[in-house]
C-alpha cells in the first residue's frame, strides 16, 4: 500500500532519529551527519527538510529519548496502592531492564548522549527538559499514595522520585557492568528503605 505525503514524512523522520541513535551511541560527538542519512537510506537534504540541519536532527534525538525505564508496569499497579507497594514495581522494573542484553547498549547511548551535550549549551539544556520531564511522571505516580497513614505530597513525590532515579541508575550501572548481578528482591528493598521521612521532608 502506497504511504500518503504525512505518513512518509514521519516514517523518514522515525529512520533519521534511530539512524541518529545508532550513531551517536557509536560515534558520541563526532557523529557525523553522512553516517546517520546513509544508515537511514535518506540523503542529507532529508535531514534539513525535516529537521532544520544536524543540529535540529540531534535536538530532536534528544527530545525523543525517553530513558530506560518503562512506566507500564507501574501505570497498572492499583490506583490505590501505598507507596512502598510501588515503589518495589519500579526497582523490580529498573532491575528487569538492566539485566537485558540491550541495557548495555542503552548505558553506551547515555554516555555517548552526555558527551555531546556537554559540549552543546542548547543540547544540554534540551536534556535537562527531558529528565526533568521524566523525573516528573515518576513523581505523578508516587503523588497521593499512602505511607506512614498520610498521603504523600506533590513535593514529596518529588524528591522520592529524583532519589529513586539516582539510586537505580547506580545500582543498573552495576549490573550492566557485571560489578554484581543483584537481585529484583534487592532492588526493590533498598528502593523501599528511601521512603523515610528524611529523604521525603515535610508535608
Amino acid at each position: 500500500m502506497r504511504l500518503t505525503r504525512a505518513e512518509s514524512k514521519a516514517a523518514n523522520k522515525r529512520a533519521l532519529l534511530d539512524a541518529a541513535y545508532e550513531v551517536v551511541g557509536r560515534d558520541g560527538a563526532k557523529a557525523r551527519l553522512e553516517d546517520i542519512t546513509e544508515l537511514a537510506g535518506l540523503t542529507t537534504g532529508a535531514v534539513y527538510s525535516l529537521f532544520g540541519g544536524k543540529s535540529g536532527l540531534l535536538a530532536a534525538m534528544v527530545d525523543d529519548y525517553a530513558g530506560p525505564l518503562d512506566l507500564r508496569p507501574v501505570e497498572e499497579t492499583a490506583p490505590g496502592a501505598p507507596l512502598e507497594e510501588v515503589v518495589a514495581v519500579i526497582a523490580r522494573q529498573y532491575w528487569r531492564m538492566s539485566s537485558t542484553p540491550e541495557a548495555a547498549g542503552h548505558l553506551l547511548f547515555e554516555i555517548r548522549v552526555m558527551e555531546l551535550v556537554l559540549n552543546d549549551s542548547g543540547l544540554l539544556a534540551r536534556l535537562n527538559a527531558v529528565i526533568n520531564a521524566a523525573e516528573a511522571r515518576l513523581a505523578g505516580h508516587l503523588a497521593g499514595r499512602e505511607h506512614g497513614g498520610a498521603a504523600v505530597t506533590p513535593e514529596q513525590a518529588v524528591r522520592l522520585a529524583r532519589a529513586l532515579k539516582a539510586l537505580l541508575s547506580g545500582l543498573g550501572q552495576a549490573v550492566i557492568l557485571g560489578v554484581h548481578a543483584g537481585t529484583e528482591e534487592y532492588f526493590a528493598d533498598v528502593a523501599c528503605s528511601l521512603a523515610t521521612a528524611r529523604v521525603l521532608g515535610p508535608a
